[in-house]
């Protein structure tokens, strides 16, 4: 039996699962993998955040980095309860309904109204719910929100059993806020020494920020890196005060991990807020129920955006007349309604009622 027989006959043949395992490689190595973009840093959370839930975009719209971010956001502002509202009425069959006010009371946190669409949303659905399980009134009160004013019992039904998609979604929102995440109790589990360490971080943070806003000085700087002459103002005040202060700067060499410096420009504009909030809250204190000024102008910022400077004018309980400044509101439009608009939503973060006749002047 010659060779070139043997060859042909009796070679061993390659299986067919080799070969289906070489054609999914070489498939497989023409495929093109597209990484997830990350998550936008310049972010408008005045504009993101959105007092009205009509005017809300979904949880599901945002990046899921920033998801988390923007629900601690929600719920430290709370669900839009606009209780002295003059809420219109429409023709449900032979007679005009409207919202009852008093429904904010009888279903707790949950039940919103919104003053653009006139319609009630659930707070915790727009959170918590998942989109992906649209019923159960995923579209009444998430996106289109409820009007059938007739029909009360329809709240009751959207609330539904324990295991509802309505109480899961608020179990989540009790968990997010749950004590036990807090930072100040995740502190009292870290050693005291770290725990110390920290405070007197954050207070010469804090003694640094409150000296540079009283001062009116910029806080970053061109080059904050370890080599750089000139860090900028925040890094180089800090910098002077552990100098002369033994506590803190062993608190920032010793007693420091690397991201627990809080020198970070998340934490500036954090220290920054919270400042603002306390100056923000002591003038709403001193106005009070009293009447006030509304003044107006255009301010716009380098980048030619348009915005709106609101200051309120009133007199405080000493019988001083007093002006001060509010806040800045981004325009996207300097048409009277929008104003209107961008006004109105301040009023309604700033919890400051219509009834008490503010005066306007632009």
């Amino acid at each position: 039996m010659s060779s070139a027989f043997m060859e042909r006959w009796l070679k061993r043949k390659a299986p067919d699962d080799a070969n289906n395992v070489g054609n999914s490689l070489q498939q497989d190595a023409n495929v093109t993998f597209h990484p997830m973009p990350s998550a936008p840093k310049d972010i408008n959370w005045e504009e993101e955040i959105q007092f009205d839930p009509g005017k809300r975009k979904e949880i599901s719209a945002y990046h899921p980095n920033l998801r988390e971010t923007v629900r601690r956001k929600y719920l430290v502002n709370g669900p839009c309860q606009p209780r002295t509202l003059n809420f219109p009425s429409i023709r449900i069959g032979d007679k005009n309904r409207r919202f009852n006010p008093e429904w904010f009371d009888e279903f707790g946190n949950w039940l919103e109204y919104s003053e653009s669409t006139h319609r009630a949303y659930c707070f915790v659905c727009f959170l918590f719910r998942d989109p992906t399980k649209k019923e159960a009134g995923y579209k009444s009160f998430v996106l289109d929100g409820w009007n059938s004013w007739h029909n009360k019992e329809r709240l009751k039904e959207h609330v539904g059993g324990v295991n509802s998609l309505h109480n899961i979604a608020k179990k989540k929102c009790e968990d997010l806020l749950h004590k036990a995440q807090h930072i100040d109790v995740a502190l009292h589990k870290q050693l005291e020494t770290s725990k110390n360490a920290y405070f007197v971080r954050l207070n010469g943070a804090i003694d640094t920020a409150r000296l540079l806003l009283k001062q009116g000085l910029p806080f970053r700087g061109h080059d904050e890196s370890n080599t750089s002459y000139n860090r900028g103002n925040y890094r180089e005040v800090y910098d002077c005060l552990a100098k002369h202060d033994a506590a803190l700067a062993k608190a920032l060499t010793v007693d420091a991990a690397d991201n627990s410096l809080l020198v970070s420009p998340d934490i500036q504009k954090d220290i920054i807020k919270c400042f603002a909030d306390e100056i923000l809250h002591s003038i709403l204190e001193d106005i009070g129920q009293d009447v006030f000024c509304l003044l107006v102008d255009e301010s716009r910022d380098v980048s030619y955006k348009e915005q709106m400077a609101v200051v309120l004018r009133y007199v405080d309980k000493s019988g001083v007349v007093k002006e001060s400044f509010v806040g800045i509101v981004h325009v996207k439009d300097t048409t009277a309604a929008n104003l209107k608009s961008c006004i109105d939503s301040l009023f309604a973060k700033l919890k400051l009622s219509l009834k008490q006749k503010p005066f306007g002047q632009g």
